[in-house]
């Protein structure tokens, strides 16, 4: 179950960020608007919502959910493998002191985007991107073994994040697209697979008793919904732009 969540609204320095899309500038004003939809859908999952606001210095800073892991046991803040966005840390290192005692730190030359960390239940799976790597990777690992976690190593090949293709809706049940169809590392899951066309839709959110989707991809929804999952669909258009999913948004705990 899920209390919280952290988001952080969009600046408009937004449009300048970072990304390997090619589906062209985001619009800002429709990208508020997606984004207070997002906001509400998390509310609809019975979740306490904390905003940040909008940092103008951090063009991708919306994107919260690489700056940190947050688990039942600790937080852990990253180091972000984009030099352009290592400055977003240092608030949430503060943000983070109002919700957890325990705060632990990948140190560099270790890189590590939260996008790269997937959980499912008492064990991790992070993958080696272009934004986390093997030092990163393995701090974390070591990290999280003095809680009682275990963790998975997965070098990535095409995808982004590893939760670009990869997401763990919970009942031994996961959303694979791409590369991690039929992969031997998640051999014991339920696979829901996501149709090439429909890739993007490979990162969806569970909480709590629903499933957020990204809106428009109707092969993915009614895979989830044929699980018996209640799902909330989101416009995610002007963040798929900025290589951003639904999980990006947010750090849920």
């Amino acid at each position: 179950m899920f209390n919280h969540a952290i988001v952080r609204k969009i600046g408009k320095s937004f449009v300048n960020g970072l990304t390997t899309s090619d589906l062209g500038n985001p619009n800002y004003e429709k990208a508020l608007v997606q984004h207070e939809a997002y906001v509400e859908a998390l509310k609809r999952c019975s979740v306490k919502v904390t905003v940040l606001e909008s940092d103008e210095r951090y063009p991708d800073s919306t994107f919260v959910e690489d700056t940190a892991v947050l688990t039942p046991k600790c937080a852990l803040v990253t180091n972000p493998g984009a030099e352009s966005r290592n400055g977003e840390i240092n608030e949430m290192k503060e943000v983070l002191k109002d919700f957890y005692d325990t705060i632990e730190y990948i140190q560099s030359p270790g890189m590590l985007d939260g996008g790269d960390v997937m959980q499912v239940e008492d064990h991790f799976y992070v993958g080696l991107s272009t934004r986390t790597n093997e030092a990163g990777a393995l701090q974390f690992k070591d990290i999280m073994g003095k809680y009682g976690y275990g963790t998975t190593i997965i070098p990535l090949k095409k995808f982004f994040h590893l939760k670009t293709g990869v997401n763990y809706l919970g009942d031994n049940n996961l959303l694979v697209a791409g590369e991690f169809i039929n992969h031997e590392a998640f051999s014991s899951f339920n696979q829901i697979i996501v149709k090439e066309e429909e890739e993007y839709s490979g990162n969806c959110v569970r909480m709590n008793d629903c499933v957020i989707v990204p809106k428009g991809f109707e092969g993915t929804k009614k895979k989830i919904e044929d699980l018996g999952y209640t799902v909330i669909e989101v416009e995610m258009t002007e963040f798929q732009k900025q290589d951003g999913g639904l999980s990006c948004l947010s750090l849920r705990f």
